[in-house]
């Protein structure tokens, strides 16, 4: 439990202020409410601040592992026919994941005090987002709740089907070029000083690209301690960057033109923005919200303004068709899809086959991915084993022969 000031007004209109004790601000309202009191202000008391949020960064996120088995269990209990509060606290016990806990311990008490589970579910912001707190809404409202748990239990499952694919595909390269990268680091701290010594006794003249290496090795050597606070303050500077807005959105952008990954992430994106719009409007979201909540779930900046981009149109009349096109995102098929849901009224189908297109067009590239960067990879090694020949082994090979002629 957590510790906030709140000033307040009571029945007869006075201001009170003072510190109450609540899961979280929502709570803490909530309580202020049956005491008559109506809320003005609820902020964290300061060692909270200071210490919860503190180590709050330090524990672990929620993952989509524990989501899914959230929504698998939560459709089989509700199936069941046992209450929310009962089945939560199940899950509260059995989770051990200590973070997750918490919040489902959260949800219980919000439950118990009259509150319904969309509602709690989003004062929980940062492990239940606004899409899945929608879906809850609508099952909620339809009296549904088991099958809207189903269909986010099938969303997460695709989400993170695709997720491993891509992490899959991308361990090689990383792998290749983790392993060049100390490669260098140990030839230039170890072995290339070795070499200059032995240079430096003959007092011959060095070849260039040794000139280089030497050169490269001595800084690498003299001024390491400065290289790693560069290369950290760098990787501070960029990732401070990434997460300003103007940033993140210049990152986004330029992640879709990589050559050979821009078009796989940009194909992932669309496949989850087709998923997750037909799993919205298969709920009975209307197409306007369901844009909004899109756009959040692509997890991508750019996109999300294309995506507000359309919401913006329908809101003045324009068809989904249209404003698809005018996006410029889209592929030709599945603008032809998007145009035949619109006439027999099954977006959200055409939709779902859309993200099945895009997938597999995925899954399809990620199998390729490895064949056309390995000669790239296989290209730097190459490059990297010529400068060391040309830098070290010439001289030698140079002081043999003088050797030789004498």
């Amino acid at each position: 439990m957590a510790m906030f000031k709140y000033q307040a007004k009571d029945s007869q209109g006075k201001l009170v202020q003072g510190v109450i004790e609540a899961a979280n601000q929502n709570a803490a309202a909530d309580a202020l409410f049956k005491r008559d009191c109506i809320p003005m202000s609820i902020t964290p008391t300061k060692e909270q601040l200071s210490d919860g949020n503190f180590m709050r960064y330090f524990e672990p996120k929620v993952e989509l592992d524990e989501l899914i088995i959230f929504c698998r269990q939560m459709y089989s209990l509700l199936k069941a026919g046992i209450p929310i509060i009962r089945a939560i606290v199940g899950l509260a016990e059995t989770t051990t994941h200590k973070r997750f806990a918490e919040a489902l311990t959260d949800l219980t008490k919000q439950l118990e005090q009259g509150r319904n589970l969309s509602s709690a579910m989003a004062s929980h912001k940062k492990i239940f987002n606004r899409l899945m707190v929608s879906i809850v809404v609508v099952g909620e409202s339809t009296g549904r709740l088991e099958d809207a748990f189903l269909q986010l239990a099938t969303y997460f499952e695709r989400e993170q089907e695709t997720r491993k694919r891509i992490k899959s595909a991308m361990r090689y390269p990383t792998f290749v070029i983790l392993a060049l990268v100390a490669a260098m680091f140990i030839l230039n701290i170890f072995v290339i000083p070795t070499f200059a010594n032995m240079f430096s006794k003959f007092n011959a003249e060095l070849p260039l690209m040794t000139r280089i290496l030497i050169g490269t090795s001595g800084f690498f050597v003299n001024y390491w301690l400065l290289l790693i606070i560069g290369m950290v303050a760098t990787v501070a500077l960029v990732r401070n960057y990434l997460h300003s807005v103007s940033g993140r959105l210049k990152w986004d952008r330029i992640k879709l033109k990589i050559p050979l990954v821009g078009t796989i992430i940009e194909r992932s994106l669309l496949a989850r923005y087709s998923r997750s719009f037909a799993m919205i409007l298969r709920s009975g979201v209307p197409m306007t919200t369901g844009l909004s909540l899109v756009a959040e779930a692509v997890d991508n900046t750019f996109m999300e303004q294309k995506v507000l981009e359309m919401r913006r149109g329908i809101e003045k009349g324009e068809s989904l068709l249209r404003v698809s096109k005018q996006s410029g995102l889209f592929t030709q098929l599945v603008l032809q899809m998007v145009a035949v849901g619109e006439e027999t009224g099954q977006v959200d189908e055409l939709l779902q086959e859309s993200a099945e297109f895009y997938e597999r067009e995925v899954d399809f590239d990620l199998k390729s991915l490895t064949a056309k960067i390995e000669p790239i990879l296989i290209s730097a090694v190459a490059v990297m084993v010529l400068v060391l020949a040309l830098g070290i082994f010439t001289p030698m090979w140079d002081m043999m022969s003088a050797i030789k002629g004498r």
